[in-house]
């Protein structure tokens, strides 16, 4: 089993941040859709990959757990790895922290699905990027 590992660094601007004073939910699923494609490019699911084979991936699941509020100037760290592969679909899990304090902000744990982009039909997933995969398997206790 493999760590989870950075797949995002950014800062917490004003405008990401709503009427209370702390950054929107729309900002973090944004931060964690970044951390996604570096975690994709990282098993080998780049945007090359799946153009040149007519792929896409479709997210299906997304549960999104806040635990501490991010204000304006904060700088965050994603930590990302995968918890599950399977055939047609993989699920993974994404860790943000405070970059200072280290605490942990949100967690967010996803599940898509391969697909023929033209047929909008699921399909497995290639050898070559199941292997990548499971090389970024880890253990994550969803309970945190």
């Amino acid at each position: 089993m493999s760590e989870l590992f950075e797949t995002y660094r950014g800062a917490v601007y004003p405008w990401h941040c709503d009427h209370m004073g702390h950054m929107n939910v729309m900002w973090y699923v944004g931060k964690f859709d970044e951390a996604t494609w570096n975690l994709f490019s990282s098993v080998g699911l780049t945007r090359e990959f799946l153009r040149d084979r007519n792929a896409a991936m479709a997210a299906v699941q997304q549960d999104i757990s806040y635990k501490r509020e991010l204000l304006s100037g904060d700088v965050v760290a994603v930590r990302s790895g995968v918890i599950e592969v399977r055939e047609k679909a993989v699920k993974w899990v994404h860790e943000m922290r405070h970059a200072v304090t280290g605490d942990i902000s949100a967690v967010c744990l996803l599940t898509a699905v391969h697909m023929d982009a033209r047929a909008r039909k699921s399909i497995a997933i290639p050898t070559e990027i199941a292997e990548g995969c499971r090389k970024r398997l880890c253990h994550y206790e969803t309970k945190r």
